[in-house]
């Protein structure tokens, strides 16, 4: 097994339980915070889908996003997460549907990454040298730890909800 197939692997395990527990959220429930501002369960998800793909294919393959820039422009990193009544979010379908799509293209992606190629250093959106990754491997590696970090966040929110506990 190689560096990349070992990476994709590790993603696609880590995507499977974000979708597990992401799973019974319905209606509003996608839009509930617990206080205002605070991420809501639509804004995660469309959140890994926007960093999947900033991490792959801006910083590593240094090309084009696969997304759509105005999918993208809902789900920025930092931003003030508006509520429902406040700000006209995409449909929990198409945040799913997006997903998918690039996830499905970041493993092909990384399926393919040698390790003379996660040597290499990661871009910065100026192309110089990524100031928190020395190389493409901590790059990729990070979609693991983030997507983990946010399936964290979207159980907590179920909890909040009042759903059952999952394993």
């Amino acid at each position: 097994m190689t560096t990349g197939e070992l990476l994709a692997g590790q993603m696609d395990e880590t995507r499977k339980w974000t979708l597990m527990v992401a799973a019974d959220f319905a209606g509003d429930e996608w839009t509930y915070q617990p206080a205002p501002g605070v991420q809501h369960a639509l804004w995660l998800c469309g959140h890994l889908a926007a960093s999947q793909d900033t991490l792959v294919f801006l910083r590593c393959l240094g090309g084009e996003s696969v997304l759509d820039a105005a999918f993208k422009q809902h789900f920025a990193p930092g931003s003030t997460v508006k509520s429902a009544a406040d700000y006209d979010w995409p449909a929990p379908d198409s945040v799913l549907a997006a997903m998918a799509d690039v996830h499905e293209k970041t493993l092909s992606a990384v399926r393919k990454m040698n390790d003379a190629f996660l040597a290499e250093p990661a871009f910065a959106k100026d192309g110089a040298r990524h100031p928190h990754y020395t190389d493409k491997l901590g790059a990729v590696s990070h979609v693991i730890r983030h997507e983990a970090f946010h399936a964290g966040q979207l159980a907590t929110l179920r909890r909040l909800l009042g759903k059952n506990f999952l394993r």
